[in-house]
């Protein structure tokens, strides 16, 4: 079980650094070997992430975590139980490895064949992919939903995504001193936060203006 966390603005703001430190610190329990952040574009897209090592328990397998030359960041939550014979298919097609995570498995699949990478993995798994020389990003979901993605959307401006509901009370304007007396945090701002669908993934690009859901 790892937590994840992504911001995705219209125009670079330097205080969503440390939104996106809070954000990932609301899920220090479902990662308690690594806590990271990273933000890309310019300060555009914010990534967090606390990882539970599990298959590689080396730094290396720390995240977000990049591919070298290719401008693609990827947070993770999950398994892959057969990534091990992606892993082999990747290595035929001439991609290398420098961990044994499934995380890195992910991230070459989806280099290497795009959304339809969602079609050879086989386990539980939500997370967000950035493009960096494209400017966009992906998230996707498992088929059946076990692991758990949320998120939040104000049109051309701002679109979050999370592993949890609380990570959004990190975002000043859904604080609980703004929900109005007599109201209860999770009542309100279940209106407001969506649960990503099993099976589903987006495509966002890095302005925040656009989102292509697909089923």
């Amino acid at each position: 079980m790892c937590g994840i966390s992504t911001i995705v603005t219209r125009n670079p703001d330097p205080s969503y650094r440390g939104i996106i430190e809070k954000m990932t610190e609301l899920v220090r329990h479902r990662g308690p070997d690594n806590f990271g952040t990273m933000s890309l574009l310019g300060g555009t897209v914010h990534l967090g992430h606390t990882r539970l090592s599990i298959i590689d328990i080396s730094d290396e397998a720390n995240q977000p975590m990049g591919m070298e030359k290719s401008g693609f960041w990827i947070v993770y939550n999950g398994e892959v139980y057969n990534h091990i014979e992606i892993r082999a298919e990747l290595e035929r097609l001439g991609y290398t490895f420098r961990t044994r995570c499934d995380t890195e498995v992910v991230l070459n699949a989806y280099h290497a064949w795009g959304i339809d990478c969602l079609k050879r993995l086989n386990g539980m798994f939500a997370f967000v992919i950035v493009d960096t020389e494209n400017k966009k990003l992906f998230a996707a979901r498992d088929r059946l939903g076990v692991k758990p993605l949320y998120y939040y959307c104000i049109p051309g401006k701002l679109i979050c995504l999370a592993s949890e509901i609380k990570q959004f009370t990190a975002l000043p304007f859904l604080k609980p001193g703004s929900i109005p007396r007599g109201s209860t945090t999770i009542l309100l701002m279940a209106c407001w936060i969506t649960r990503m669908k099993p099976c589903s993934t987006w495509c966002i690009n890095s302005k925040a203006d656009s989102i292509c859901k697909q089923a």
